[in-house]
C-alpha cells in the first residue's frame, strides 16, 4: 500500500517511509492510497472474535503485506492486552472505556502500536541512525508515547509540554521514566510546543543531520490502530443484540485524530450512522461544521486540557475522508461546552449513575444524550481515567479523588526535566547539543 499527501504535492510513500518521516515533504499528512473495504462477512462475524483477533484482522487487511504477518500479529496482541469494558448507563446508551492501558488514556492503543512498529522498522535497518520522536503534548499524548516507546532500541523520545499547563499526574508519567525519554518543558503554550515540532519536521537542514519523526496523530501509524476499538465496540454491541445499523458515536475532539480514525473505520465498512464531535471553548471544528469556515486561533486553556487545540492538525484528513463541508455536516453533528457546562456534566452523571467521568468523556456523553434520537443506539468514548484530571473531579466530589496504583507508581520516580524558551531556535539548539 502506498500513501499520498493530503496536499497532493509530494510523491507517494511506502508505509515505512510514511511512518519514519511522519509528514510529507509538502507539509501534508499521509493517507492510504485506497482505503480497503472490509468484507461484509468479517463485519457480521466480529461478534465471535476477541479484541485482539479483530485488531489483527484489520491491521493485516489495512497494511496489505507491508509488515510481516507474524510480526504484525505480535504487535497487535501486545498492544491490545488490556480490557475495554462497555458499561450501559441508560437503555441504548453505552460508554466505551478506552482508559485501561498503562497510562489510563485511550492514546495508549495508538502509541503502543506505533512504538512496536517503529522498533520493527529499526530492526530491519541496523544501519539507520537513532530515530528521534518529537511529541508535543497537553498531557495524555506525551504520557502514552513515553510509555509506549520507553526502552525501544535505537529510538529517543522528546516530550514537549507547556509550563504550568499539564497536571502533576500527567507530568509524572513522562518526566520520571528517564532512559530514552527526555521531558522538555517549554515556557509557552501547547501551540508553541506543536509549532516547534512541526517546524523541526520540515527543517531540511536539521533532518539531514538527524532522523526525526513524531508519534502524534500526524503520523499515519497512530491513525490505523485507533480504528480497532471502533470495530470492537460494534462487535460488543452486536453481542448485546443491539441494532448497530442506527449507531451514533460521540468523540471528544481536539486535533481530530480520534474522529479521523473513526471516519477511516467507517470508510472501511464500520456500520455507523453518524458521529458526534465534542469540543470545549477551543471549538474550531464546531464552527467549521456550523459555517463551512475553518479558522484556527490561539489555544484557550480549559478544565478539559486534552481538548485544548486551536488549530486541529487532522482537519485535512477529516475533509479528505468526507470530501466536502456538506458531507461533514451530514455525517458529523458538532457540540461545544464551556468549563461551567463541563463541571455540570460531570456532577450530573455522577449523581444520576454513580459514574465519575473525566471532563472530556463527560461532555462526550452529554452531547450523545442531546443528539441521540428515538430508535438509535448511542456510544460515547471515555478517553481517560478521572484521576488524571483531579481538579475537575474534586470540584464535583468536594474531596480528593483516589489515585489508582497504576498511576501512583509514577510518583515514586524522580522528575528529570529540561526547560527551554518558547520558539524553534531554542529547541533546535538544544536538540543539536
Amino acid at each position: 500500500m502506498n500513501y499520498y499527501s493530503t496536499n497532493l504535492q509530494s510523491p507517494q510513500a511506502s508505509l515505512e517511509d510514511a511512518v519514519i518521516n511522519a509528514v510529507a515533504p509538502d507539509g501534508g499528512l499521509y493517507m492510504p492510497q485506497a482505503v480497503p473495504r472490509l468484507p461484509l462477512a468479517f463485519i457480521r462475524n466480529m461478534a465471535n472474535m476477541s479484541l485482539q483477533e479483530i485488531g489483527y484482522a484489520i491491521a493485516n487487511f489495512a497494511f496489505q503485506g507491508d509488515v510481516d504477518a507474524a510480526v504484525l500479529h505480535d504487535i497487535v496482541y501486545d498492544t491490545l492486552n488490556f480490557p475495554m469494558p462497555i458499561p450501559q448507563l441508560e437503555p441504548g446508551r453505552f460508554v466505551l472505556e478506552l482508559f485501561h492501558g498503562p497510562t489510563m488514556a485511550f492514546k495508549d492503543v495508538g502509541a503502543r502500536f506505533m512504538g512496536r512498529l517503529l522498533a520493527y522498522f529499526k530492526q530491519k535497518h541496523n544501519d539507520w541512525p537513532v530515530i528521534n520522536v518529537l511529541v508535543p503534548t497537553s498531557g495524555d499524548t506525551g504520557a502514552a508515547v513515553a510509555s509506549g516507546f520507553c526502552d525501544v532500541p535505537g529510538v529517543h523520545v522528546y516530550v514537549l509540554y507547556p509550563q504550568d499547563k499539564v497536571s502533576y499526574a500527567q507530568e509524572a508519567q513522562f518526566a520520571t521514566l528517564g532512559h530514552n525519554v527526555t521531558a522538555v518543558m517549554v515556557k509557552g503554550t501547547y501551540d508553541d510546543c506543536k509549532n516547534i515540532v512541526e517546524q523541526a519536521l520540515l527543517d531540511k537542514s536539521l533532518n539531514s543531520r538527524m532522523q526525526l519523526t513524531t508519534a502524534t496523530t500526524i503520523n499515519v501509524a497512530r491513525l490505523i490502530p485507533q480504528t480497532f476499538y471502533y470495530f470492537y465496540a460494534v462487535a460488543e454491541l452486536m453481542r448485546m443484540a443491539e441494532d448497530v445499523s442506527n449507531l451514533v458515536i460521540a468523540v471528544p475532539c481536539a486535533n481530530l485524530g480520534n474522529l479521523a480514525s473513526g471516519l477511516l473505520a467507517r470508510a472501511m465498512g464500520l456500520p455507523v450512522k453518524r458521529f458526534v464531535s465534542v469540543e470545549n471553548d477551543n471549538n474550531i471544528f464546531y464552527h467549521y461544521v456550523q459555517t463551512g469556515h475553518f479558522v484556527p486561533h490561539a489555544t484557550v486553556a480549559s478544565i478539559a486540557p486534552a481538548l485544548d487545540a486551536g488549530n486541529p492538525t487532522n482537519f485535512p484528513r477529516v475533509l479528505n475522508l468526507l470530501g466536502s463541508h456538506a458531507e461533514v455536516e451530514r455525517v458529523v453533528h458538532a457540540y461545544s461546552y464551556n468549563d461551567h457546562q463541563i463541571v455540570q456534566a460531570i456532577g450530573r452523571f455522577n449523581e444520576r449513575y454513580g459514574y465519575l467521568f473525566d471532563p472530556h468523556s463527560a461532555i462526550a456523553y452529554q452531547a450523545l444524550c442531546e443528539d441521540i434520537m428515538p430508535g438509535e443506539v448511542g456510544l460515547a468514548l471515555a478517553t481517560a481515567h478521572p484521576a488524571k484530571f483531579p481538579d475537575a473531579a474534586e470540584l464535583v466530589l468536594r474531596h480528593p479523588i483516589g489515585m489508582p496504583a497504576q498511576l501512583a507508581r509514577f510518583f515514586r520516580g524522580t522528575r528529570q526535566v529540561t526547560t527551554i524558551n518558547s520558539g524553534y531556535t531554542s529547541f533546535r539548539r538544544f536538540l543539536l547539543q
